[in-house]
C-alpha cells in the first residue's frame, strides 16, 4: 500500500501541474475575480447567522465554481464530484484537500439566486469593462450571428403544443405540479435547413436537408479583431434572428463595419444601419428561381472570409465547452448561456494575453 499523501506531496503534485501548463492557473492570473464581488453580494444576500449555523461559502468562490461547471458542461452533482477530486480545481478555488467544498444543492441555490436577481448581464458587463481597461477595445467592426443551443426535447401532444404556443398551461398539467415542473414551456422547435452545394458533372445531385432542433438561441455580437463577445441576448429557438439586430449592435465599437449572414438582410435592418451611420456587410440573398449573379457571389465570398470568424466562437462553446441547456425556462437558460458567453471571453483573454502583438 502507498503511504498517505503529505503537505509537500500535494505541493509537488501542483508544481508538476503548473509545469505542464494549468489553464486554470493562467485564468486566475489574468482575470481579476474580485471585481465581481459587489454584484455577487448584491444578487446573493446572506442569511442572518446570529443564531449560528455553518458559515456560507465565499461569493467569489461560488462564482468560480460556476465558471468551472460552465466550461466543462457538468451537472451540479458532477461538479461537486470534481471539486472533491481535482487538485487543479482546488487550487483555483483557494481550497486545500481537507477543506469543505460546495455540494450540489449549494451550487444550485447560488445559481438560482443569480437567475432571480438577473445578475448575469451585469457580471458580463463588469468583465467587459475589465477587458476594455486592459486595452482590448472594440475598434475593428463587429460580427453578428446566432446559434441554436439544444435543450432536452419535450414530448408533448398536439393539443399541449398549441396551448404552450398560446401562452396557456395545458389543462392536464394544472393538477400535476411534478409534471409541470419538468416541462419547459419557453423553449421552442425550429427547423435548420442545410443548403446543398452544386455537385460536379455526373455526380449524384445533392439535396437540401431540414433538421429539426429544440431549445434556445444565443444571439451575439463579437468584435472583429479580438473575437470577444460584446453584446448578447437569449431567445427561444424559433425567434427570428434578424429582428434582434438593433439589440446586438455595440455602440462602443469605434469602427462602422457590420458583418452578418443573409438572415439579417432586410430593408428595416439596412435602414437601421444607415441611421446609426454603420456600413453594412450583410450577405445578399440569392434571387428567387434565378442563379446568383457572379458579382454578388464574389462579394458574399469576401464577406464570408470575415464573418466566418464568429463561427469559431460558437465552435468553442459547443465543441470544447459542450454547451447544452439542462435547466427549465428562459430565465435559467439565459443564466446558463450568459455564463457560457462570459467564460468564452475569459478563456479568450488568457489566449490573447499570450499573443502580445494582438493587444
Amino acid at each position: 500500500m502507498g503511504r498517505p499523501a503529505g503537505f509537500f506531496d500535494v505541493e509537488e503534485r501542483l508544481a508538476g501541474l503548473s509545469k505542464k501548463g494549468d489553464d486554470l492557473e493562467r485564468l486566475a492570473a489574468v482575470v481579476d475575480f474580485e471585481v465581481f464581488r459587489p454584484e455577487l453580494e448584491r444578487a446573493v444576500p446572506r442569511a442572518d447567522r446570529s443564531k449560528g449555523g455553518r458559515p456560507p461559502f465565499d461569493h467569489v468562490l461560488m462564482f468560480k465554481v460556476l465558471i468551472l461547471q460552465t466550461q466543462n458542461n457538468l451537472s451540479d452533482e458532477r461538479t461537486e464530484f470534481y471539486l472533491r477530486d481535482r487538485l487543479s480545481w482546488m487550487r483555483f478555488l483557494g481550497l486545500g484537500p481537507g477543506d469543505a467544498v460546495p455540494d450540489a444543492n449549494t451550487i444550485w441555490t447560488f445559481r438560482e439566486a443569480l437567475t432571480k436577481a438577473g445578475a448575469i448581464q451585469r457580471l458580463f458587463e463588469l468583465f467587459d469593462q475589465q477587458l476594455r481597461s486592459a486595452g482590448y477595445l472594440a475598434m475593428s467592426g463587429q460580427l453578428v450571428d446566432a446559434t441554436i443551443v439544444a435543450a432536452p426535447k419535450q414530448r408533448n401532444t398536439r393539443v399541449e403544443k398549441q396551448a404552450i404556443k398560446d401562452g396557456r398551461v395545458p389543462e392536464d398539467w394544472q393538477d400535476k405540479p411534478a409534471k409541470l415542473r419538468q416541462k419547459d414551456r419557453d423553449a421552442r422547435w425550429t427547423v435548420k435547413t442545410t443548403k446543398a452545394k452544386p455537385s460536379g458533372e455526373g455526380a449524384t445531385p445533392m439535396v437540401d436537408l431540414a433538421i429539426p432542433e429544440f431549445g434556445y438561441q444565443n444571439h451575439i455580437s463579437a468584435d472583429r479583431r479580438h473575437r470577444l463577445i460584446r453584446r448578447w441576448l437569449v431567445t427561444d429557438a424559433a425567434a427570428h434572428a434578424g429582428a434582434r439586430l438593433a439589440d446586438l449592435l455595440d455602440p462602443g465599437n469605434t469602427a462602422s463595419d457590420v458583418w452578418a449572414d443573409t438572415g439579417y438582410r432586410s430593408r428595416k435592418n439596412e435602414d437601421l444601419l444607415r441611421q446609426r451611420m454603420l456600413k453594412s456587410h450583410v450577405h445578399r440573398k440569392k434571387p428567387t428561381s434565378r442563379p446568383m449573379p457572379p458579382r454578388i457571389a464574389r462579394a458574399n465570398a469576401r464577406k464570408s472570409a470575415v464573418r466566418a470568424h464568429i463561427e469559431h466562437v460558437f465552435a468553442e462553446q459547443k465543441a470544447r465547452m459542450g454547451l447544452f441547456v439542462r435547466t427549465i425556462g428562459l430565465a435559467r437558460a439565459t443564466t446558463k448561456i450568459g455564463l457560457a458567453n462570459l467564460v468564452h471571453n475569459m478563456r479568450r483573454l488568457t489566449w490573447l494575453e499570450r499573443q502580445p502583438t494582438l493587444t
